[in-house]
């Protein structure tokens, strides 16, 4: 193998403003591998804060955590995973502290010191090289493309937030959003048994849910809880997920729950950050569970693989069409912060 010296890699450098830097690659620790990363799919995260909307620790940012590719080289101490194997990029964690111990790695007080690259900030997803902790990556099936594995870290998210609400088989499910993150949380509940109907505005989404198997309502054209109410048997829904950061989408999903005992699992963030709308005295005479999630622990990270290596959910469709190479960027970017856009996938190899 020819020895890698230094690393290209995307960057923000201002707002609106996405750029290729160089820098030399590390040394191997014995812990680490070296990894021929593929593709890094670009999350709202990212482009949030290429479009100044998201605070940040300031520029220059190598962020992207939605990536995958290829272990070339290993530490002596690496003993799971073998040259070749495909993977994709999970949390980092120390595995010793007392959040680790007790399966919440998401609280890891080191889970962002390897985001520190001198001057530069973030996970470095859009590298084409990169040395990571051999307990940050997943194996992945090798006939998942690399946009496809990429989604592990948002999948895995997903499969937190599902886990809180303690879905049930035949529970009745609603999903307001069918941006990527809401049709990711659609197909894990339907995996998990349960019965999803989408809210969403945009033709072109509720096109796309329709094609994947999903009913659809669109409360621009159709009183949204009246159609909850059918799909229920004027029931309410059991479970409401709010995948769009809107005050009017929370008192909406509010409406949209059964009379007694449902769950709202507030996923999506906004910038700035909405109301939640609702009565104290709604939640507590209704005894509607506000359900908040964010990242995702080992186990998460775990199950999402199983869903994906198994094709139990297919995230191919979430996946837009043009193709990006590392020097193009700056335009992935433009596409990806386009209303309407699921993932771009940025290729960080010609080959």
């Amino acid at each position: 193998m020819e020895e890698i010296k230094n690393i290209r890699f995307g960057c923000l450098t201002k707002k609106g403003c996405a750029e290729v830097h160089e820098m030399p690659l590390k040394d191997l620790k014995d812990n680490e591998v070296l990894i021929k990363q593929l593709a890094c799919n670009i999350c709202t995260a990212d482009y949030t804060q290429w479009l100044g909307l998201r605070e940040h620790n300031g520029y220059p940012i190598s962020g992207g955590h939605e990536g995958s590719g290829v272990v070339i080289k290993k530490g002596l101490n690496v003993s799971d995973l073998e040259i070749g194997d495909f993977v994709a990029l999970a949390n980092n964690y120390c595995g010793s502290c007392e959040f680790c111990r007790s399966g919440r790695e998401s609280e890891c007080r080191i889970r962002a010191t390897y985001d520190d690259h001198g001057i530069y900030k973030g996970r470095m997803g859009f590298a084409d090289y990169f040395i990571r902790p051999v307990t940050s990556v997943i194996k992945m099936n090798k006939e998942l493309t690399p946009g496809e594995a990429a989604f592990l870290e948002p999948v895995a998210t997903v499969v937190k937030g599902i886990k809180k609400l303690r879905l049930k088989p035949f529970e009745k499910v609603v999903v307001i959003g069918a941006g990527t993150m809401g049709m990711l949380n659609a197909f894990v509940a339907r995996a998990y048994g349960a019965q999803v109907i989408i809210s969403e505005m945009m033709e072109n989404k509720l096109d796309t849910a329709k094609k994947l198997g999903f009913s659809t309502i669109n409360p621009s054209k159709e009183n949204a809880v009246d159609k909850v109410m059918e799909f229920t048997s004027n029931k309410g829904a059991d479970i409401v997920i709010i995948a769009v950061g809107n005050t009017n989408a929370n008192i909406e999903a509010s409406k949209m729950l059964k009379k007694m005992d449902g769950k709202m699992l507030l996923f999506a963030a906004s910038y700035p950050s909405p109301e939640i709308g609702i009565t104290a005295n709604d939640i507590h005479y209704r005894r509607i569970e506000v359900i908040g999630t964010y990242l995702a622990d080992l186990k998460d990270f775990l199950n999402a693989a199983d869903l994906l290596n198994t094709k139990k959910i297919d995230v191919s469709k979430l996946i837009e069409k043009n193709t990006y190479y590392l020097d193009d960027i700056n335009e992935a970017f433009k596409e990806a912060s386009t209303p309407g856009k699921y993932r771009v996938s940025v290729l960080l190899h010609k080959e």
